[in-house]
């Protein structure tokens, strides 16, 4: 770890907090999260930086009881991310938490149908500035369903304050408080027009979703279900009229169609591209046209994940590789399980919740990009990010280095010690919108 960066990351992420003890105790965390091989729990963390006895208790207090706000913090975080990375879209994913017990804040029973299994579970929502190489998470929501959003004594007991946004309402509606959260965050220039990518199918209600992102005006890429019913437009994009074909069909069906024939010269509802299909359609009630995306299952048919785009105006090879970005915040999201202390949060509360996945936001982001220098500007389309190889420089490294033998130790206001810089984050190919993190071997509080 290079102590003068690391150093001068959490002075600039964390000087939003007014009090000079909650920045080094900010500083401790972080530190620790990158540092401190296998479990994070707040004991674990506070052995691998202190010597002080009462590092671990004051590291709870930081985190679960400290007044202060996650908000400026995010937005310091995502203007650092942006200078270091350029991303090509702002990624939405979502965390499957396995908990013990029912008094967390927002633990609830859920199907979830890539494990097969319903499980007692936290959903996280997260926000994640994406390249072809790393997603930086930015922004969260704690998803509150059900009794969550209404029980007074529920959210009293989680100390979820009143009025606070994203916590009412169902999925799509806390899925678009998030990407307005991140829009306010994110400030760069250099971010301005990135498209929405989600893949959260089965999640949220998709067409509501969209109807959201088309009211703001944010450019979207969003897997659909196959049985949502589009109305193909044979006029197109670029066309005077909007001729909807004879009836509504499903998505399935309409790129099916197109992927078992050659492509038809134009004007046609579809075509074949590389790999899948392509047709622009529109949605009841949403006032633009729209373009599916659809590939090729593993046995050569149209079986394979489908997206919705209002990126008409883009070549559809374009739109495929910002989907693609998905898989980054997928990627990321093992990480954070895996080596960020994602799953480790021992309280309760929404505040302390908040907290923690703010600490383990910054950890990974200088886990991640940290070691590399921010990219010269690239040239900018004039309709939003474009989607050629990110910049020279920022190639991501991430997660704290594994081995056997523990960290060097220093006071608990201290700067970090020189330690092995993070290895390369690992290529981990995802398809799944909801990755299930398995349950902690011990949890404290649950």
């Amino acid at each position: 770890m290079n102590r003068p960066a690391f150093d001068a990351f959490v002075a600039e992420v964390f000087e939003g907090l007014p009090r000079a003890d909650q920045r080094r105790w900010a500083h401790v965390y972080t530190r620790g999260l990158l540092v401190t091989p296998g479990r994070k729990t707040v004991r674990r963390l506070a052995a691998s930086v202190s010597d002080s006895a009462t590092a671990a208790q004051a590291l709870h207090q930081f985190v679960n009881a400290s007044p202060w706000s996650w908000e400026p913090v995010r937005a310091r975080l995502a203007d650092w991310v942006v200078r270091r990375s350029r991303p090509r879209a702002l990624v939405i994913g979502v965390a499957v938490l396995p908990k013990r017990g029912d008094r967390s804040c927002g633990v609830h029973r859920r199907f979830v149908p890539q494990g097969g299994r319903t499980v007692n579970c936290q959903v996280g929502i997260g926000a994640f500035l994406a390249t072809d190489d790393v997603a930086a998470p930015v922004g969260w929501r704690l998803f509150l369903p059900g009794p969550w959003s209404e029980d007074r004594e529920l959210r009293g007991r989680a100390r979820v304050p009143e009025g606070a946004p994203g916590t009412r309402g169902p999925a799509d509606a806390q899925v678009l408080d998030l990407v307005d959260g991140a829009g306010r965050n994110v400030t760069d220039p250099a971010a301005d027009g990135l498209p929405v990518v989600a893949d959260l199918a089965g999640f949220a209600d998709t067409t509501a979703l969209v109807g959201g992102l088309v009211a703001r005006r944010r450019r979207f890429v969003v897997s659909v279900p196959g049985d949502l019913v589009v109305l193909p437009d044979r006029a197109g994009p670029g066309t005077s009229g909007s001729r909807s074909g004879s009836g509504s069909v499903r998505a399935r069906d309409l790129l099916a169609a197109h992927l078992a024939r050659p492509p038809l010269r134009p004007p046609t509802a579809a075509a074949v591209v590389t790999g899948g299909a392509t047709g622009v359609v529109r949605l009841p009630g949403i006032p633009v046209p729209l373009r599916l995306i659809g590939g090729r299952g593993p046995d050569g048919s149209g079986g394979g994940r489908i997206w919705l785009t209002d990126l008409v105006d883009r070549p559809p090879r374009e739109v495929w590789a910002t989907a693609g970005l998905s898989t980054r915040a997928a990627d990321t999201m093992e990480l954070l399980a895996d080596d960020f202390g994602l799953r480790a949060f021992e309280g309760r509360s929404y505040p302390g919740w908040h907290h923690h996945m703010t600490l383990v936001s910054a950890a990974f982001a200088y886990g991640a990009l940290g070691s590399t220098a921010p990219p010269a500007a690239p040239a900018r389309s004039p309709h939003g990010p474009r989607a050629g190889r990110p910049p020279r420089g920022a190639r991501s490294t991430a997660g704290p280095a594994r081995g056997p033998a523990g960290p060097a130790r220093g006071s608990a206001g201290s700067s970090p010690e020189a330690s092995s810089r993070a290895p390369s984050a690992p290529t981990r190919s995802a398809t799944a919108p909801s990755r299930i993190l398995p349950t902690p071997t011990r949890t404290e509080c649950s």
